[in-house]
């Protein structure tokens, strides 16, 4: 998957925080591709989106030409 320049690769933490709070794979999908990005600190990013369960959030970080999405919330 890729967001602009960068490959979108999850981490085995966010897959596992997505299935523990039982996110669909598609939600998130279009979250990375359709979703607000947004640069925090000197690495960090936040991709997120609002849908009708809620806002979901998938948050990452900037290296060697990857966003590496470490966690995802629905809020």
């Amino acid at each position: 998957m890729r967001k602009g320049e960068y490959e979108v690769v999850f981490r085995k933490h966010a897959i596992f925080r997505a299935e523990e709070r039982e996110i669909p794979w598609e939600l998130i999908e279009a979250t990375v591709n359709c979703g607000k990005f947004e640069r925090f600190g000197k690495h960090g990013v936040k991709i997120r989106k609002k849908f009708e369960c809620g806002k979901l959030v998938c948050v990452g970080e900037i290296a060697n030409g990857q966003i590496r999405i470490v966690t995802i919330t629905l809020g």
